[in-house]
């Protein structure tokens, strides 16, 4: 009796042990195929260039970050975050967004610009595992190609990585909250627009729904977004190559595709093109499109 207790007292361990053995070998068999090969040399690569940028800058990057976290802070002491005092970048977005900031800028700067620095590589550390999971060589190459832009915003702080990632994640959630992300992202800064159509049908029409209620809050705001809007066009504008990071958002929606390079041919756009036209001529043909496109019954 006490020796069948004691066989299957080690049994479940001996089975995880085998579990783990299996799966060893099939990510060493995996590993050793020449486009994981290939995959890991250029992820590589990006992330060596990206450190040694990184420790280049030093002391000297966290710059946008600041500005947010600087701004929070001239609110809360009745100040105008729009004409900050000292050596801070003005606040650009929407004066109802101030208050999310709250919870972060209350920490002290270092342990802010910490926080804020190490969810954005955890984040894209996360992002980059489940594209190379579903397509490795074309993860490698497309982040080296992407490395500059990613680097810029990790280096500034800019809010553009975490825009990208509540894109990311709106493609994953249900519906509303999928909606919720992209207008959120597109209030802070307009470029998430573009990206609507990388959402469920249903999270489309939500996505609408969220960004009238921001423009509604930007209208009970309308003098303070007035300044707002003046100082984001009077801000010197040097070419942005630190957007291109947005491009990143593609990633999930070609990815799941079992022919993402069909975006790259003429004839996806061509048949896409003669699809409108003979929608445009018939009206009622175009509403059915817009209805599908949003998720709404079609009659």
């Amino acid at each position: 009796m006490s020796h069948s207790a004691a066989v299957q007292d080690s049994s479940p361990p001996r089975a995880h042990a085998g579990v783990l053995r299996r799966a060893l070998r099939r990510e060493a068999t995996r590993l050793r195929q020449p486009r994981h090969v290939a995959a890991i040399l250029l992820l590589g690569i990006a992330a060596g260039l990206a450190i040694a940028s990184l420790f280049a800058r030093g002391e000297l990057a966290g710059a946008d970050a600041r500005a947010y976290w600087a701004a929070v802070r001239i609110w809360l002491n009745a100040g105008d975050p729009y004409h900050p005092v000292g050596p801070f970048m003005p606040y650009v977005y929407a004066p109802w967004l101030l208050p999310g900031f709250v919870p972060w800028a209350l920490l002290p700067w270092d342990v802010a610009w910490f926080t804020w620095r190490a969810a954005s590589v955890v984040l894209l550390l996360w992002t980059i595992g489940w594209a190379y999971r579903l397509r490795p060589l074309a993860t490698g190459i497309t982040v080296l190609c992407l490395f500059f832009p990613i680097t810029a915003n990790l280096d500034t702080g800019n809010i553009n990585l975490l825009l990208v990632f509540m894109i990311w994640a709106a493609q994953f959630t249900a519906p509303r909250t999928a909606g919720f992300l992209w207008a959120l992202a597109t209030a802070l800064k307009w470029l998430p627009l573009v990206f609507l159509p990388l959402l469920a049908p249903r999270g489309r029409a939500w996505g609408v729904v969220f960004l009238a209620i921001a423009g509604a809050l930007s209208l009970l705001t309308l003098n303070a977004t007035l300044v707002q809007l003046q100082v984001l066009f009077a801000l010197p504008r040097p070419a942005r190559v630190d957007y291109l990071v947005y491009l990143w958002c593609l990633v999930p929606w070609l990815w799941r595709h079992p022919d993402p390079l069909r975006y790259l041919r003429a004839t996806t756009w061509v048949g896409w093109g003669r699809g409108w036209l003979v929608d445009l001529r018939r009206p009622r043909g175009l509403a059915t499109r817009f209805r599908r496109a949003f998720g709404f019954r079609v009659a």
